[in-house]
């Protein structure tokens, strides 16, 4: 399942369901069908996900590993793949999104 997240100032991102909810989430909004960031709650939504971010990396380099992908192993010692992308990574593309369309007093809004 896919989240479309559509803004007048920007293309339209699309993201996986687990990522959507994962950035929602952290933004404080709730992952249903559809929703809205209005252009107010940008800035807020911005901080979280910069702060979430920072938190990620801050806990990746006190269990000795890097956020790069390059130095992360693309598997598990079971077998299993690990999620290389980073939150940065991730996130990035939605917080252009969302600086863009407060620059311009859009507000954000997402279907699944």
């Amino acid at each position: 399942m896919l989240y479309r997240f559509k803004s007048r100032a920007t293309a339209d991102l699309i993201l996986l369901l687990p990522h959507a909810r994962r950035l929602l989430e952290i933004i404080g909004k709730e992952p249903g069908a559809q929703g809205i960031i209005t252009a107010a709650q940008i800035p807020a939504a911005v901080a979280a996900l910069e702060a979430a971010v920072i938190d990620e990396e801050r806990r990746a380099a006190e269990a000795g590993k890097t956020a790069d992908a390059d130095d992360v192993s693309a598997a598990e010692a079971d077998g299993s793949e690990r999620d290389t992308v980073t939150l940065r990574q991730r996130a990035a593309p939605f917080i252009d999104m969302l600086r863009r369309s407060a620059a311009e007093g859009h507000d954000v809004v997402w279907g699944a």
